[in-house]
């Protein structure tokens, strides 16, 4: 590994990809996000499929997460157990409120880049308050996203998620319930919850979370969500 300058400032981009039975969940989608990336740092670099693809043919793993990080000097390909489990499916999610607030000015923050202490952090802290994840709020107290997820709520059977411009990741999932279901890019403040009926959270790992409470807000349903949680994984995972 070369100490460049992904490792000394961050200025690297990175994908984290579903493997299931040698085949790669989303890589065309992730591979665009990722090369998106490089052009925005100025690394003169380009990532294929077929980078991918060579690499898991020799992992000999049912089910599993790729970690492609990528930066000026260094292209590295790593893989780690995926360990949600069914009874936190079957529990839902409980998110807390960050006191970090997402930049939504800074180009970064949609971008998957090595810059991503903010969500590492978070993420411990909700760990540590026994919850799973953070909500971040940008300055004008809307929701933008969690740590490590994007987020989804639900209103007679009708979606919704934060605008892109709110300041958040354009998740791979995200963009795939957008626009498989038909979902409503809004602001959402963090006062308005209440009046949804289910959330649940999204990325590449987990696919779809159902969300049990946001702090002491507990949801009234998750119909919709299992039934959109049973179709996902039935046809996509």
């Amino acid at each position: 590994m070369n100490l460049d300058e992904g490792y000394q400032f961050g200025l690297g981009a990175f994908e984290t990809i579903a493997v299931k039975n040698r085949k790669a969940l989303f890589l065309d989608d992730h591979i665009r996000r990722i090369n998106n990336t490089l052009d925005f740092l100025e690394i003169e670099k380009k990532i294929t499929n077929d980078m991918v693809n060579d690499y898991i043919r020799n992992i000999d793993k049912e089910y599993y997460a790729l970690k492609l990080m990528v930066s000026e000097k260094n292209t590295i390909i790593s893989t780690r157990d995926i360990s949600y489990t069914k009874e936190q499916y079957e529990k839902g999610f409980k998110l807390g409120i960050s006191e970090v607030r997402r930049n939504n000015t800074s180009p970064f923050t949609y971008h998957k880049t090595f810059n991503y202490g903010d969500c590492i952090v978070q993420k411990r802290r909700a760990l540590k308050e026994k919850i799973d994840d953070m909500i971040f709020l940008n300055h004008l107290d809307e929701i933008c996203e969690c740590s490590t997820s994007n987020i989804f709520f639900v209103k007679d059977n009708k979606l919704f998620t934060p605008k892109l411009s709110c300041g958040l990741l354009p998740g791979i999932i995200r963009e795939f319930i957008r626009d498989t279901y038909k979902a409503s890019e809004v602001t959402i403040s963090i006062d308005e919850i209440d009046g949804y009926d289910e959330c649940f959270v999204t990325n590449s790992l987990l696919g779809i979370m159902p969300v049990l409470a946001i702090g002491e807000h507990v949801f009234s349903s998750r119909e919709y969500t299992d039934y959109l949680l049973k179709v996902f994984f039935n046809n996509t995972f």
